[in-house]
């Protein structure tokens, strides 16, 4: 649990770690506002297009194989002497968190039987719910005295220890045969995937308008909404008899649902401490330590709430763990934007902590629900699945509270109102994760009922050996 954990904080810890230091890579960099826009982008689409693939590579090869990458990259991002360069790092980088963080999630699901599942989940969510927005503190602290190239580098101590534990605590789990590849299937997936992300999240820097020659923004993401049906009904068909998606892992009430609320979640989250840490840098005009000082609260609160959530979560009542989650992420949103001014900030307190507590009964339940009557033949495809999901709930996070600033500010010219506007939009998304966990099937705590009967047709719960 230490090296899985080690490195999947470190994959999540790069999606937020970036942004505090962008100021300081316009200088060193000589870079424009574009360049460093794209250092962030490229990390997020490299990351969010082949987590299905990865997913699927972890049952083939064993998920060991597929940890290195990341650490490489890292130190390539840290050496970078021009934008250029530094995206180009970045790209590796997002291909290397790809790799990993599946193969966590694949990983805790095998090695732990469904009565201690949701101990292991718990400290695996308060890991998620640590690094999503502890970012911007750690970064805070490591550009005011080290320099934003120690943002890259801090990974590589951990990182190497990661790995050692890995080799020397984690055994080598492979199936007992080898799924073939859906060639078409991955070729489908990366370009629906990649043109659909790629337009949420640049749409607004083109103004929703030409991006190179007669090709428009809108031409990009339906192309990519169409590649991604054809992807779909590739994988039902029955020529297809390795498909990436196995379609049947929906028939899964709870996995499908959760899907639905993890994708809320991401959302949620980015679009949260996005928008908060511009308003703090430009309203109060805090420096980028004490931006991270003002969301720590959150960030512990849902760290420790996490590990108690995720032994909670075992029981057959634990739908409502989530409920209460996202009620409470939306209670401390809603607090947030009658606070937002340019005054103390520490009167955001009250609603940090709502809104830490709601993320810590969210990440770890919801991940031991969705997944808990998987068929363990399926967790690879399920891990992909599901982390893809929660992945794209981050970039539509991003792409639409961006938007939403923007148009607001264009119309009103006050940055506070654009915010608070953002925020609003945010309430409706925990309104359709909360309406997404109440949907949820109820099913027996593991060791009171572990039989076929307390999962979905067709998906029996594997005993532990």
């Amino acid at each position: 649990m230490y090296a899985l954990c080690i490195g999947f904080f470190m994959t999540l810890l790069d999606t937020t770690i970036v942004n505090v230091a962008l100021p300081s890579m316009i200088t060193d960099l000589n870079a424009s506002l574009n360049d460093v826009i794209w250092v962030v982008s490229a990390y997020l689409l490299a990351f969010a297009v082949p987590l299905l693939l990865t997913g699927r590579l972890g049952d083939r090869f064993g998920p060991k194989r597929l940890y290195v990458l990341f650490l490489g990259a890292s130190l390539a991002c840290g050496l970078a002497t021009s934008a250029e360069a530094l995206i180009a790092a970045r790209v590796f980088q997002g291909l290397g968190a790809a790799a990993m963080t599946p193969q966590t999630m694949a990983f805790i699901t095998h090695l732990f039987p469904p009565a201690k599942r949701g101990a292991a989940l718990g400290m695996w969510g308060s890991v998620a719910g640590l690094a999503t927005v502890s970012g911007p503190l750690l970064g805070g602290v490591l550009v005011t005295h080290l320099g934003w190239e120690w943002i890259f580098f801090v990974n590589l101590p951990i990182g190497v220890l990661a790995l050692v534990l890995l080799f020397l605590w984690v055994p080598d789990l492979q199936p007992g045969r080898a799924p073939k590849f859906d060639v078409l299937g991955v070729v489908l997936c990366c370009l629906g995937l990649g043109l659909l992300v790629f337009g949420i999240q640049n749409g607004e820097h083109y103004q929703w308008g030409r991006v190179a020659g007669p090709i428009t923004i809108t031409e990009i993401i339906v192309a990519g909404v169409l590649f991604l049906a054809a992807f779909v009904f590739w994988q039902a068909s029955a020529r297809n008899a390795e498909p990436l998606m196995p379609l049947r892992i929906f028939r899964n009430r709870n996995f499908s649902l959760g899907n639905v609320a993890n994708i809320a979640i991401g959302i949620t989250v980015t679009g949260v401490f996005v928008p908060l840490a511009l308003f703090l840098q430009t309203v109060p005009k805090l420096s980028p330590l004490m931006t991270g000082l003002v969301t720590a609260p959150a960030s512990l609160m849902s760290g420790v709430v996490a590990i108690f959530a995720g032994r909670w979560s075992n029981r057959a009542d634990a739908k409502y763990l989530p409920i209460v989650g996202f009620a409470l992420m939306g209670a401390g949103i809603l607090l947030m934007t009658f606070l937002l001014n340019d005054g103390p900030q520490w009167t955001l307190l009250p609603s940090m902590v709502l809104l830490g507590i709601g993320m810590g009964l969210v990440f770890s339940p919801l991940t031991n629900i969705s997944t808990r009557t998987l068929d363990r033949s399926l967790l690879g495809a399920g891990s992909g699945i599901y982390n893809t999901s929660r992945q794209f709930g981050n970039v539509l996070g991003s792409a639409v509270t961006a938007a939403v600033l923007q148009i607001v500010l264009a119309a009103t010219g006050d940055f506070t109102s654009a915010v608070r506007a953002a925020f609003y939009l945010l309430l409706a998304v925990t309104v359709l994760g909360i309406v997404a966990a109440f949907a949820f099937r109820q099913v027996p705590a593991p060791g009171v009922t572990d039989s076929p009967r307390a999962s979905d047709p067709g998906l029996p719960v594997t005993r532990p050996s």
